[in-house]
């Protein structure tokens, strides 16, 4: 068994709370049973839930410690990846595992990522801003002003679609296509049956197919997307079709969703506190950390999972080697030992990058800066056009433990 110093943390004195139950993130009703949680099990062993039994994982610093230990706390898809949802339905007929580089460990983990890091770096994401500034006009431009429309559909979707388009040099006329892929490889609860399996297996090939086109395509006329980045890379030239489907699906998730929901946090959120959106209108130079606090206050994964590699009582129960880890980013991003009233936005927030929305460790978004500078590019030039977004009615939210965010949301524009 490893023992090690680490942050022990009180026995559990509350009843076992399924966290995974859909209905608490669709009907916004997750904070309280988080609070409580936090407040009195803040590792707690869950034997029944909505994907099977598991550890939850609701306070920051040991998220932390398990982010740092990743040949102890694995990631990798043999062990059942990195959500909670993956390895419970295995008997279901047509269940089929895509690996990706966020479900591998180091060394395998480390040569991959490294593959895609630099297209990523502060260079290239230097070398994406005036583009993004031109595409964030045009869509900001185009709406109408004091008429209802949806801000996820004309605003969060359409820039974060037409990122990814650009990133993988897709057909910019069936860019549509890479959301549908997103949402449909992203829903874990799909998973949870046989009919809904072959929805997602049915999209994921057709998107499998689509890449495979691209693939062939730039290994005669490469450029510098990510496609052919992979091509001219030792360590992912070779794929199978399971990996490279898996990566893909890795790849518009994390260039999709995130950013994504984090566009429609801002609406959502700023018009909660209404206060710090004045805020903000009035002093726009604190958007780069207003973007951090959004980030942190929306947390578009409300999870990631984990598995014991190996016996531990690091944090004081007795974790068994192959038991299933959900470390609720969500929860640790409110953790009152972290965060000061960290259910409210606070745009001023000192220590708002301190959030756990792109993880840690080895496995900290590889895509971080590319989503900051969308949401930065996003809140500046809203201000230049003095846009204030007004939400209209409680936006539908997605029925999920895993992505954590919004199907629609009715808004109308003003100016302040």
């Amino acid at each position: 068994m490893v023992q090690a110093e680490a942050v022990k943390v009180k026995p559990s004195e509350i009843d076992p709370i399924d966290m995974t139950d859909p209905a608490l993130y669709s009907g916004d009703r997750w904070q309280e049973p988080f609070r409580q949680l936090r407040q009195h099990a803040p590792i707690q062993w869950v034997p029944e839930s909505h994907f099977g039994p598991h550890w939850s994982v609701s306070t920051y610093k040991p998220i932390v410690h398990m982010e740092a230990l990743p040949k102890l706390f694995s990631s990798s898809f043999e062990y059942g990846g990195i959500n909670i949802a993956l390895d419970a339905f295995r008997h279901l007929e047509g269940e089929v595992r895509r690996p990706a580089f966020i479900a591998l460990d180091p060394p395998d983990h480390t040569l991959r990522r490294r593959t895609v890091a630099p297209s990523f770096g502060p260079s290239e994401v230097a070398e994406m801003a005036a583009e993004v500034r031109e595409r964030t006009a045009a869509v900001l431009d185009a709406l109408p002003i004091g008429e209802a429309f949806d801000w996820v559909e004309k605003v969060s979707i359409e820039l974060t679609t037409g990122m990814l388009a650009k990133l993988f040099d897709f057909p910019w006329e069936e860019r549509a296509k890479l959301t549908r892929w997103s949402d449909l490889g992203a829903d874990i609860e799909l998973q949870r049956t046989s009919d809904g399996l072959a929805v997602r297996n049915s999209a994921l090939a057709e998107m499998g197919a689509a890449f495979a086109d691209l693939w062939k395509q730039r290994v005669v006329n490469p450029g510098k997307d990510l496609i052919s980045v992979m091509i001219q890379s030792d360590a992912m030239d070779h794929m199978d079709d399971d990996e490279f489907a898996g990566n893909i699906i890795l790849l518009i998730v994390g260039g999709n969703d995130t950013t994504r929901n984090t566009m429609s946090g801002f609406a959502y959120g700023l018009e909660q506190y209404p206060e710090q959106r004045r805020k903000l209108e009035t002093n726009p130079e604190l958007i780069p950390n207003a973007v951090q606090e959004i980030i942190r206050w929306q947390t578009p994964l409300a999870h990631m999972r984990r598995t014991v590699a190996e016996d531990t009582d690091m944090f004081g129960p007795e974790m068994r080697r192959g038991d299933k880890i959900a470390m609720w980013y969500l929860s640790a991003n409110r953790d009152e030992d972290v965060f000061d009233d960290g259910e409210a936005i606070q745009l001023d927030r000192p220590n708002a990058r301190r959030h756990l929305s792109f993880g840690y460790g080895v496995h900290r978004c590889v895509g971080a800066r590319v989503a900051e500078l969308q949401l930065v590019v996003l809140l500046e030039e809203m201000a230049k056009r003095r846009l204030r977004v007004n939400v209209l009615e409680e936006p539908t939210r997605v029925h999920a433990c895993f992505v954590h965010g919004y199907k629609s949301m009715p808004v109308e524009l003003s100016r302040y």
